[in-house]
């Protein structure tokens, strides 16, 4: 089964292996299947499921929503997001202001099928609004009760001390950040992870396997497997593209003797590498299909020895990206 880890310093507690519906619930995945890979991930022993509005713009929420109907709600963690323009993406249908945030909330809470979500994530930072602005909205949705905790995601290190500071004063805390993380993108590894643990927040980390390319499905010099997010024209293939050159491919390449020495596959090795940082609260996982689901919570648990981090370090020399100015949020508003 899962293990659960502390989010953050918080008292909740989720499951290191959380389940995501980025990418898939409402636009790759059809919903029955979708419903079997959320039916799949609870039998392995996963509680904690993040989603967001924008996914599939509000449709993938609802998929959630229908998919964890008749679930004891006490025994789930429920994650969702408010910041990218969602509806008719009118002038006020994005970003982090008042009335964007009280009306992302009660959508979401409606779609999801339930009165509150364990936590409630600004899906990047807002420069078009005050954070004075934001900060008091999600301390007004924690004072309803529609969400237990707040967090963000995709915060530089100096948003979230800000964002703290503030929170602090309002009488709620930031328990949270939502970044890229893998074992080829560490850009949170220099500022936002020593400012994390300074200020008590834990990282549910998306993409820990490198929009899939860490699997090792992708080959150098061949074309992507069919049906694969490589393949995929709405969102995924332009999302992986940064990874599909043949010296990044070929580097990791490299990683299949270390996993065989280890005992594990690539997604194994690809998932168990950043749930050994010690502020990762939880790697997010999705699925196009349940028996992806049943490999990859096998990670759950494990512990790399230094000799195998050192192995993946040298396997992927010359192919990580450490940059932390590359934690961006869009200086204006999406349209």
């Amino acid at each position: 089964m899962v293990t659960y880890r502390h989010l953050g310093s918080s008292g909740l507690k989720i499951t290191e292996i959380t389940y995501g519906n980025w990418l898939t619930h409402g636009s790759q995945v059809e919903a029955d299947t979708a419903t079997a890979c959320v039916h799949t991930a609870l039998d392995l022993g996963i509680t904690s499921f993040d989603t967001a509005d924008v996914y599939a713009n509000t449709v993938a929420e609802e998929v959630l929503g229908r998919a964890l109907a008749g679930q004891r709600r006490e025994s789930l963690e429920i994650f969702t997001k408010v910041y990218w323009p969602v509806g008719p993406k009118g002038p006020n249908d994005v970003g982090l202001s008042r009335k964007h945030i009280m009306e992302g909330i009660d959508g979401s809470l409606r779609r999801l099928g339930t009165d509150y979500v364990d936590l409630y994530q600004a899906h990047r930072y807002d420069y078009a609004t005050p954070l004075e602005e934001t900060m008091q909205a999600f301390a007004d949705v924690v004072r309803s009760g529609k969400a237990l905790y707040i967090g963000v995601s995709e915060w530089t290190a100096d948003q979230i001390r800000a964002g703290q500071e503030l929170a602090t004063q309002m009488g709620f805390r930031l328990v949270s950040n939502q970044p890229q993380y893998s074992a080829l993108w560490r850009v949170i590894e220099e500022k936002v992870i020593p400012t994390s643990k300074e200020l008590g927040l834990g990282q549910i980390v998306w993409s820990p396997m490198a929009q899939g390319v860490l699997s090792g499905k992708y080959l150098p010099g061949q074309k992507p497997p069919a049906g694969s997010r490589a393949t995929d024209d709405k969102g995924g293939q332009q999302m992986i593209s940064r990874w599909m050159r043949d010296d990044i491919l070929t580097a990791v390449q490299g990683l299949r003797p270390v996993a065989q020495e280890a005992g594990l596959s690539l997604p194994q090795l690809a998932l168990a590498w950043v749930l050994q940082n010690p502020n990762v609260s939880a790697a997010i996982i999705g699925a196009s299909r349940p028996e992806q689901l049943e490999e990859n919570v096998r990670a759950s648990g494990v512990v790399l020895d230094p000799e195998v981090m050192a192995a993946v370090d040298t396997a992927l020399q010359g192919a990580v990206l450490t940059d932390p100015a590359l934690t961006t949020s869009p200086q204006e508003r999406p349209a």
